[in-house]
């Protein structure tokens, strides 16, 4: 069992890593119509060199199955937003573009995301508190995901504006 004050501090941390999901999900639902799921796919491979990336990296990139992924990456594609293509470099592979279509989405999407990051995750704290935040974010991916992205130095994050 855990000690009483490991008990207050994960039932705070558990809760918050399911509702916190849920509020950016309706933040981007409401404002952007779609879900926060295919705004992440869609972030990731506007910062990925030609809009372009593999599947399995835009998977590994955002802690996603690919499954999920594929799935999400469809609706994606029906909607116009990314194209998919085998990797001419190694065929096993696949690419995910992101047209420019879906860049004009994510460019619309964003401000809605930083609002509702701004207000859920940062406004509440001080300065110190963030940068704590992050120290111990940093510090917990390192042990459940070693060789993930954050620790890697291979996260990408969502620039302040995207140009077109």
């Amino acid at each position: 069992m855990l000690e009483p004050d490991e008990q207050d501090t994960w039932d705070a941390l558990a809760y918050l890593l399911i509702r916190l999901p849920a509020v950016l999900d309706a933040r981007m639902q409401r404002d952007a119509g779609i879900s926060h799921f295919e705004f992440m796919v869609l972030a990731t491979l506007i910062r990925s060199p030609e809009r372009t990336r593999r599947m399995s990296e835009v998977a590994d990139l955002i802690a996603s199955s690919l499954t999920r992924l594929s799935n999400a990456a469809g609706r994606l594609e029906r909607k116009g937003w990314i194209t998919r293509r085998p990797d001419p470099a190694d065929g096993r592979y696949t690419l995910a573009e992101l047209t420019s279509e879906g860049a004009g989405k994510v460019i619309e999407a964003a401000p809605a995301y930083t609002d509702e990051v701004r207000r859920s995750v940062f406004s509440p704290l001080t300065k110190g508190q963030q940068k704590q935040a992050g120290e111990i974010s940093r510090r917990i991916l390192s042990v459940i995901d070693p060789d993930g992205a954050c620790a890697q130095g291979r996260l990408p994050s969502l620039p302040a504006h995207t140009a077109e």
